[in-house]
């Protein structure tokens, strides 16, 4: 008789919908096996630290969040990283350059999940492989002080890597739900909480509300043991404009978005996302997107702070990953367009 089987037999009750329960790797084990490089934790928390001061008004520089819509090639990633470390240290005194490092893809029905969830790109779910993958690749890229951003999905894989990552977000189909906003209002970063998938923003200023307040609920501890974790509220959480049915980057929706901030009393920039909605789902339109954003800067709307962008080595999408360093999920900017814009922005942003 299947284990299951019996399982059933001794409670008929419980859990007639799983067929199996694999073994998942502890925080700690995982942190022990691939620890923070040496010289990484100064770099992680000055670069929360800047972070912080731009959301808030208190560093002139523009916040930059570029990088590959998601992960499923480790080494091509690494290429990129290299590639925006570099840039990341010219223009460094006009703009704060963060990589895009996202391990989980959240699906509207079915679809590959992301790196974590199946690393090998074949339904076969070997999760603890992705965890170390996914460890291993935050680390590598710290060692070169560049500092990344993901966006937690799952609500307990963040306690498997979080302590890497400079900058979080909350995705628009989760921004709704009060486990997420729970878990922005304890994590250690600065996070952008996303207007939902129609463009509805008052949904993400209700969840800032929440994230930046204490709270207390159920996840796992390092050790992997259930525990009630009680948070101090996030005051570094802010708003991230994607679009929706319609784009929302333009100066109409700036103004009512800040609007509703100001009458929820959140004081905090406003990050734009070029991708997405904004962009129609069309990659070549997160340059004309991009320019817009910096002109309403420049012009006086000094509450747009950062930009987020879509961009990989390669131009475009595939479908399985036959081309090294393009996309898997939606289509991205290739590097030397995207090389281009940022040095444009740079410019620009040192005339003002």
């Amino acid at each position: 008789m299947s284990n299951r089987s019996a399982h059933n037999e001794m409670n008929p009750t419980n859990d007639l919908r799983i067929q199996r329960a694999r073994p998942l790797i502890s925080p700690a084990v995982l942190e022990e096996e691939i620890p923070m490089p040496n010289t990484s934790t100064t770099m992680i928390s000055e670069a929360r630290r800047k972070i912080a001061d731009i959301i808030h008004g208190r560093d002139e520089r523009l916040l930059m969040i570029v990088g590959p819509c998601s992960v499923h090639d480790p080494q091509a990633v690494k290429e990129y990283g290299a590639r925006l470390k570099a840039l990341s240290d010219e223009v460094n005194e006009r703009l704060l350059l963060v990589l895009r490092v996202y391990f989980e893809k959240p699906r509207t029905t079915i679809g590959w999940k992301g790196y974590i969830n199946d690393p090998r790109l074949d339904e076969s779910f070997q999760v603890n492989e992705g965890l170390r993958g996914a460890r291993r690749l935050l680390a590598e890229l710290a060692a070169t002080e560049l500092p990344c951003a993901s966006e937690f999905l799952d609500t307990t894989l963040g306690q498997y890597y979080a302590d890497l990552v400079s900058w979080g977000a909350i995705g628009a189909r989760t921004v709704e739900s009060q486990i997420h906003r729970q878990l922005a209002s304890g994590l250690s970063m600065p996070v952008g909480l996303k207007n939902r998938t129609d463009g509805d923003v008052q949904a993400a200023v209700d969840a800032l509300v929440a994230a930046r307040r204490a709270h207390l609920f159920p996840s796992l501890t390092k050790e992997g043991a259930p525990a009630l974790l009680e948070t101090l509220g996030n005051e570094d959480s802010h708003l991230v404009l994607r679009g929706g049915i319609q784009p929302n980057y333009e100066s109409q929706s700036i103004e009512a978005a800040l609007g509703l901030l100001t009458k929820s009393r959140i004081d905090t920039g406003i990050v734009i996302d070029c991708s997405h909605g904004n962009s129609r789902k069309d990659y070549r339109a997160q340059v004309s997107v991009a320019r817009d954003v910096i002109a309403q800067r420049h012009s006086g709307t000094r509450k747009i702070v950062g930009i987020m962008l879509e961009s990989h080595l390669v131009a475009g999408r595939q479908d399985a990953p036959a081309t090294y360093g393009q996309s898997i999920t939606d289509a991205c900017l290739g590097w030397d367009e995207t090389e281009r814009l940022i040095r444009e922005i740079a410019r620009q942003h040192k005339a003002t």
